[in-house]
């Protein structure tokens, strides 16, 4: 009701509502783009091509996308170049130190910062571009000269450095983060899929097409319903809508959770004045890593999978790989799931590593006269932080295989296809918290504008 009550705040002040309407704009004009295709495409047998649910690491790219990359259009690459480019810069800034230089620099060393990873991103999408057209969608290509292809390429790059484009004009003319919310848009446009496999589920079940043989040698297409009764699909349907809003507001939770460390300020004179004194507090944030464990765990599980696609289905190796490290095979689902939960854990570990750096945090507040009450200054205040921090990161990295490991086991058990991922899930909620939180800092700093006044 807080997120209606702020944007119905928002929209009664003009200029706040022409943000509104320029951003809603831009994300039509996203996702009209997404569903523009690149000509000379087969569409029969790019659906063959997606149609199993063993499309491993291209169901992720397909999630940024919001369905482009499946269906390849002009936007077939969206912002995934981009959000990559900006994942290696983060993580090289640790290592580089020009770029680490930089990052000190403020709004200065940011604006530089950003202004390599578009460089990055666009060489990033001219090289997934070639991948794609004259290796994994070469076969969909129908009468593509070497000059159709070319183009093609040229195509997917200049769409994705379109949609890295539209990000910033959101930033600098509408609300909120703008490549978050064009990742929010794709995602977004899965809740009608969602809602429809929900509602087939429920009243037709879990109907599959099994090629059986007849008494005469030949095989026939037989329909088998794996899924229980009317009675137990209506049970299991209201108790994944009551599950469905406890894991949103789980998530929310979580996502928002701050552990405040106390921090007081010892008092100091300087010429006649006196300063110091006050207390504050160090927020901590509980989930500090975000959903990249997730995307870097899931990056890395579907690699195999991934490979084995490429190979073709009726490969020895792409056998091994959907039975045993798959999240569908048997017994690799079970194996994919303990993996999942290994890596998200890792991966946060390591990302709360390099993002937080308590030896800084304590440096500035010794500097700057602050203590945290009962803890000396120096290394005994490091030690305090990085134990915080190590609970926090245990918390968040359990948080996170949670989510993630949700939509696996429903569609296990029920072979109901969700169509969201926790991954899904966890940046759709941060976006819309985000940009709430965008809103209304601008409403605000227009309060405070009329005060001075």
């Amino acid at each position: 009701m807080g997120m209606i009550q702020t944007f119905k705040q928002a929209w009664r002040i003009p200029e706040m509502r022409r943000k509104l309407i320029f951003t809603l704009i831009v994300m039509v004009i996203f996702r009209l783009g997404s569903n523009i295709p690149v000509p000379g495409v087969d569409h029969t047998v790019l659906e063959q091509m997606f149609n199993a649910n063993d499309a491993g690491l291209f169901g992720l790219f397909d999630m940024f996308t919001g369905g482009s990359f499946s269906q390849f259009t002009i936007f077939a690459l969206g912002i995934g170049p981009y959000i990559t480019a900006s994942i290696v810069l983060q993580l090289l800034t640790v290592a580089i130190p020009a770029l680490e230089e930089l990052a000190k620099q403020g709004e200065e060393g940011r604006k530089k910062i950003n202004k390599i990873t578009r460089y990055v991103g666009i060489g990033l999408a001219l090289v997934q571009a070639i991948g794609y057209t004259f290796g994994l969608f070469n076969g969909v290509l129908t009468d593509c000269t070497t000059a159709d292809k070319i183009a093609i390429v040229l195509t997917l790059t200049a769409g994705s450095a379109f949609c890295m484009w539209l990000g910033e004009q959101i930033d600098q003319k509408g609300i909120g983060n703008g490549i978050s919310l064009l990742i929010f848009a794709g995602i977004v446009s899965r809740i009608p899929t969602m809602l429809t496999n929900l509602f087939t589920y429920l009243v037709k079940g879990n109907e599959q097409t099994a090629y059986l043989p007849s008494q005469d040698g030949s095989v026939v297409p037989v329909v088998i319903n794996t899924a229980p009764a009317l009675g137990w699909r209506i049970l299991i349907t209201v108790l994944l809508i009551v599950f469905a809003i406890a894991v949103v507001v789980g998530i929310i939770l979580i996502t928002e959770g701050t552990r405040k460390v106390p921090v007081q300020y010892a008092k100091r004179v300087v010429g006649r004045k006196m300063y110091g004194g006050q207390s504050s507090h160090i927020p901590m944030k509980v989930n500090q890593a975000g959903v990249i464990p997730v995307i870097f765990a899931v990056s890395l599980l579907q690699i195999p999978m991934t490979i084995a696609y490429m190979t073709g289905r009726e490969s020895g190796f792409y056998n091994f790989v959907y039975k045993y490290l798959s999240a569908q095979g048997n017994p690799g689902a079970w194996i994919y799931f303990v993996f999942n939960i290994l890596l998200i854990i890792a991966f946060t570990y390591f990302y709360g590593q390099i993002s937080f750096n308590p030896t800084e945090i304590a440096d500035n507040l010794k500097n700057n006269g602050g203590f945290v009450p009962g803890i000396r200054p120096g290394k005994p205040t490091v030690e305090y932080v990085k134990k915080i921090a190590s609970r926090l990161t245990i918390v968040s990295a359990i948080f996170l295989a949670i989510v993630a490991s949700i939509p696996t086991l429903i569609s296990r058990f029920t072979g109901l296809s969700t169509g969201f991922g926790g991954t899904s899930l966890i940046i759709a909620i941060g976006v819309a918290l985000d940009t709430q939180r965008a809103i209304e800092t601008q409403l605000v700093m227009r309060n405070y504008s009329g005060f001075l006044k």
